[in-house]
C-alpha cells in the first residue's frame, strides 16, 4: 500500500527520535520537524487508525510492525542517498534535503539497482 510521503516522514521521524531519545511523543516530533502541536496531533492520529503507530495512555508513541517496515525503509533510503550525494561532491546540507525528496519517490527497482551499483565500489 502505498501512503504519502508526510505520513512517510512523521514515520522516519518516529523511527529517528526513538533511536535518539528511547521514547517519542508527539511534542517531540513537532519540535524535531517544526510542525505546530495540533498539526502532529491530526497526523497521528491518522497514522494510529492505520495501524503504522500506537499511541499509550501516557502519549507515548510506538511504531507497529508495519510502520516499522516503512520508517525503516524510508530512513534507509535517505541515509544511503544522503551519503552518496556528498560522496560524489554535493554539499551534505544540499544532499540531505535532496535525498528527502528522492527518497519518496525512487522505485524500489532503482533503489535497489543504486544499491547493488554502489556496493560493487566503496561508498
Amino acid at each position: 500500500m502505498k501512503i504519502q510521503e508526510s505520513a512517510e516522514n512523521y514515520l522516519e521521524t518516529i523511527l529517528i527520535l526513538k533511536n535518539k531519545k528511547g521514547m517519542v511523543r508527539s511534542i517531540d516530533i513537532a519540535h524535531e520537524l517544526g510542525f505546530s502541536k495540533p498539526s502532529v496531533s491530526i497526523a497521528m492520529k491518522n497514522l494510529r487508525q492505520h495501524g503504522y503507530i500506537d499511541v499509550d495512555t501516557k502519549g507515548f508513541i510506538e511504531l507497529t510492525e508495519s510502520g516499522r517496515e516503512i520508517a525503516e525503509r524510508i530512513y534507509e533510503r535517505h541515509t544511503f542517498i544522503s551519503r552518496w550525494l556528498e560522496n560524489i561532491g554535493v554539499d551534505p546540507k544540499v544532499a540531505a534535503e535532496d535525498a528527502c525528496r528522492i527518497e519518496h519517490v525512487i522505485s524500489a527497482e532503482s533503489f535497489e539497482a543504486m544499491k547493488r551499483y554502489v556496493n560493487g565500489r566503496e561508498l
